[in-house]
């Protein structure tokens, strides 16, 4: 029999259904999905040896779980992700409040609605993706939200005195009964609201205006906290804490390949964008390079912490930025380039905390800083290291390309909105640029090259071999002596 002809608590009864909690459903699920070798959190990246084992830990446990991180840490993503271990349907008696289960009914309303019709209590099936409630704690939620208050209109209505408990109007927590159950920044939740939690994550009672009822609610709770909320904004009181039994620390993408791999999965590009667009594998390692540099940055507050959404955020725009050219120029494609990381800048500056230092400096001068520290990082992996100082007497691989600059003292100008016959053209002037090519990355694509041409030039620039001005709509690049020498 489907379920779609199971519609009375008799028909219930005939399938031989067993109710269970919602956390052994958790963890009978995982159970499966870990001996079947399925991916119990798809889309998660990094987790695979720190934070899922210890959540599936937690999960076979019945533990209710705190998530401990910075921003940007996929932890309201973890939470979600836990609805695919539940069981597709459960049965609930049709117009509870509180999701009862017809076979274990909690509620007034369920117990008397199945004392008068018995087998005949009508049902509906509830899909997992209904069992997920979510609150935002924020200083102004009160216990009558989240546990619920007195409804005067009810009373009014139905003629109750206000010694009836049928007058109680349901918070969230009781209306998310066999759900899983987030509140997300736990530490700004008050004090007392977090009292109100004590009796329903251990005794299953609670209290509403003066009427206890026994209540005891089937939930999974998921809590995530940012640990500087402790100090900054608040605290989650140390009963509750007591009663939460796993506490698991996220964290950030540990290498660049992982992050390229999140950001690319999250961004979420227009189909335009994706087929007009290449992006060099280069620019993709840069971009989250960048974002690596702003986590270490002595010029940003780490409490705070650096969102993934960052390096998600700056991905668009840099595509956008290459987009936006091809609008001006008519080129039917192009490829990223480096004066579109310029592009970038608002997602940086709009999602970092500066300390004392970087506002002095400020917001966009620390942004152009990272942009120059990630070259300097990753040029050493692509082309011989630049050293500080060399000997006068030795030669380096970047002597010719210094040269033509010292040659060419009138600068070489790259204007943004170039288009990308005429853009390639002005490379390819630099002849020494492809020698070092050939040379040090003959294997680079094709359509790669011009991109990697224009990092050389910003790495050399980084490391003071040449000087590097910043326009409104373009960038010149000069040797940092010749053009003074020729002046004179």
């Amino acid at each position: 029999m489907t379920i779609e002809h199971i519609t009375t608590l008799g028909d219930l009864k005939k399938t031989k259904y067993l109710s269970k909690s919602i956390k052994d459903e958790l963890r009978q699920n995982l159970i499966y999905k870990i001996q079947h070798k399925q991916n119990t959190f798809e889309g998660v990246h990094g987790y695979e040896n720190t934070v899922i084992p210890e959540l599936e830990r937690a999960i076979l446990s019945r533990h209710n779980i705190n998530l401990l991180g910075l921003r940007g840490q996929a932890k309201t993503r973890l939470a979600r992700l836990m609805l695919n271990l539940l069981d597709e349907y459960i049965p609930v008696v049709k117009g509870s409040e509180v999701n009862d289960d017809p076979l274990n009914p909690i509620s007034r309303y369920a117990t008397e609605l199945i004392q008068q019709q018995g087998d005949k209590t009508p049902i509906y099936w509830m899909h997992r993706s209904e069992r997920f409630a979510e609150k935002l704690a924020t200083p102004d939620v009160t216990v009558a939200d989240i546990i619920g208050d007195v409804d005067p209109i009810k009373a009014a209505n139905l003629k109750l005195s206000y010694a009836d408990d049928r007058v109680i109007h349901y918070g969230m927590i009781p209306r998310a009964n066999r759900c899983i159950f987030v509140i997300n920044e736990l530490p700004d939740l008050q004090a007392r609201i977090q009292v109100a939690l004590f009796n329903i994550l251990q005794e299953g009672d609670i209290q509403i205006r003066g009427f206890k009822l026994r209540l005891p609610l089937d939930m999974q709770f998921v809590f995530t906290a940012n640990p500087e909320d402790y100090t900054n904004r608040g605290s989650i009181v140390t009963p509750l804490k007591d009663r939460i039994g796993s506490q698991i620390l996220t964290h950030y993408p540990e290498d660049i390949e992982t992050a390229k791999l999140i950001t690319e999965q999250e961004a979420q590009l227009d189909s335009r964008q994706a087929s007009v667009v290449n992006v060099p594998e280069l620019a993709k390692d840069l971009l989250e390079q960048i974002v690596f540099e702003a986590r270490d940055s002595e010029y940003i507050d780490a409490k705070s912490g650096v969102s993934a959404r960052l390096s998600i955020t700056a991905y668009q725009n840099l595509l956008s930025s290459a987009e936006r050219r091809t609008l001006f120029t008519g080129d039917e494609k192009t490829a990223v380039r480096m004066s579109d990381f310029m592009g970038i800048i608002p997602a940086i500056t709009g999602k970092v905390e500066l300390v004392y230092e970087g506002e002095q400096e400020g917001a966009d001068v620390v942004a152009f800083s990272l942009i120059g520290k990630a070259i300097k990082a990753l040029y050493p992996e692509f082309f011989p290291a630049i050293e500080k100082l060399e000997r006068q007497d030795e030669d380096t691989p970047y002597d010719a390309i210094v040269s033509w600059f010292f040659n060419h003292s009138e600068g070489f100008e790259l204007v943004d909105e170039l288009d990308d016959s005429s853009y390639k053209a002005l490379l390819d002037r630099i002849a020494p640029l492809e020698d070092l090519l050939q040379k040090y990355q003959p294997k680079a694509a094709k359509i790669e090259r011009y991109f990697v041409k224009e990092f050389v030039l910003w790495g050399l620039a980084e490391y003071k071999k040449l000087s590097k001005y910043r326009y409104s709509d373009s960038i010149q690049f000069k040797d940092p002596y010749g053009s003074f020498i020729n002046d004179l």
